[in-house]
């Protein structure tokens, strides 16, 4: 009999409040995702960014700054860019 190895993926998309000075009625929103290959973690943190975006109705604005790494194994991914309402 075959022992099945069973991984836990996710996705998560956050919105970090951020109104200061001119930039007020913006955040900086965010989506985060731990995957099997650092491919599939970029596309779905950029995913959840856009879902996250779309969700709150903002507006994009500025570009997506992405950032890798791998704490437990398996490649996690962030992706960040300022939206506005």
């Amino acid at each position: 009999m075959k022992a099945w190895k069973v991984m836990a993926l996710s996705a998560a998309a956050f919105a970090a409040v951020s109104t200061t000075g001119a930039q007020a009625g913006c955040v900086m929103a965010g989506g985060e995702a731990t995957m099997i290959t650092e491919d599939l973690a970029k596309f779905m943190a950029e995913a959840a960014l856009k879902n996250s975006i779309a969700a709150h109705g903002w507006k994009a604005a500025g570009p997506v700054a992405m950032k890798c790494d791998a704490p437990n194994g398996l490649p996690h991914c962030m992706a960040r860019r300022k939206a506005c309402s």
